[in-house]
């Protein structure tokens, strides 16, 4: 049994589910038989540290005592945003040393300022994707996944995405059924696909304030199938096409179109991951109509065919 080594970077002000949630998967999957990671937690100076929610982490060591991890994983906290340049220096030395380099949420700007994401594909939390693209333009910022693998490098979204990318990490070291009872331990999905988006349609777009337009979107959501012209939920909305289409797009910020194109994929996505539905199927209810208008729309958006879709992120053998 091979033994490896996890090291969470603690400091001021971190958010205690980043470290936990990961921590979690980690300890779950070590009750198997073959399976161990052990888990350590150091600061800078060893010292407890208080955490976002006022909770307080007393940390294993220094991170100067800490031998190189196989596993370095750097969670969220208001210490990400104004970073300690002593702790950016132990990055810059130490984060090459371990075999994988993992951040949660807005850990990823440590890593940044470390200069450990240059020349990568990365992800963090929406709120702050912009920030990290523009203060540090030699990073490949992807604001859509929940996580993204690029090598040696893990990066995530919010707090339950690193549980999501903790169990995809432990899936592929000991396969799916360590993790599969893991995830149901701790009550979670096996896990969401990587680049399942951080918002559903209805979230990336706002709600309207008009009573019939948040109808019409409530219509779309439920009905992916039905004729969703503009015409046609103008006329579920009781306005003219053209005023339909301007007021829906100034309160929502999405044309009609563009939104139901998002429900529509949504739908699609889950159907192929949740289901053992078929191709054709799943083009009618998700209101394709045919496979291939439904393949045109997955390469378009997604780079890759609903079958390759369903292969990589399907959540049971189909």
């Amino acid at each position: 049994m091979k033994q490896r080594s996890v090291l969470v970077v603690l400091f001021e002000g971190v958010q205690s589910l980043d470290v936990s949630g990961p921590a979690e998967v980690f300890a779950g999957a070590s009750r198997f038989p073959g399976v161990s990671y052990e888990l350590r937690t150091a600061s800078l100076d060893g010292a407890p540290v208080r955490c976002s929610s006022g909770l307080t982490l007393v940390p294993d060591g220094t991170l100067a005592d800490t031998p190189a991890p196989d596993l370095l994983l750097v969670p969220r906290g208001a210490g990400t945003r104004t970073p300690d340049p002593e702790l950016v220096d132990w990055l810059r030395a130490h984060g090459p040393r371990a075999r994988q380099l993992v951040s949660v949420c807005t850990g990823a700007l440590l890593l940044a300022a470390a200069g450990q994401l240059d020349g990568h594909r990365v992800t963090t939390h929406w709120s702050v994707c912009e920030t990290l693209a523009r203060t540090y333009p030699a990073v490949r910022v992807d604001p859509d996944p929940i996580f993204v693998r690029d090598g040696r490098l893990a990066t995530s979204a919010g707090v339950t995405a690193g549980i999501d990318l903790a169990l995809a990490l432990v899936e592929e070291e000991h396969g799916r059924d360590v993790a599969l009872t893991v995830a149901r331990h701790l009550v979670v999905f096996l896990r969401r696909p990587g680049n399942q988006a951080q918002f559903s349609a209805q979230l990336s777009a706002q709600t309207a304030v008009r009573a019939p337009l948040r109808g019409v979107q409530h219509w779309i959501t439920e009905h992916p199938d039905a004729d969703l012209s503009v015409e046609a939920l103008a006329a579920r909305a009781g306005l003219s096409p053209r005023h339909f289409a301007r007021a829906f797009t100034a309160e929502t910020g999405l044309t009609p179109g563009r939104y139901v194109e998002r429900v529509r994929l949504e739908q699609a996505r889950r159907l192929l991951e949740d289901t053992a539905d078929g191709v054709v199927g799943i083009s009618r209810a998700s209101g394709y109509g045919t496979p291939e208008a439904m393949r045109r729309a997955f390469v378009k958006a997604l780079g890759t065919a609903p079958a390759e879709y369903r292969r990589r992120f399907r959540s049971h053998p189909v």
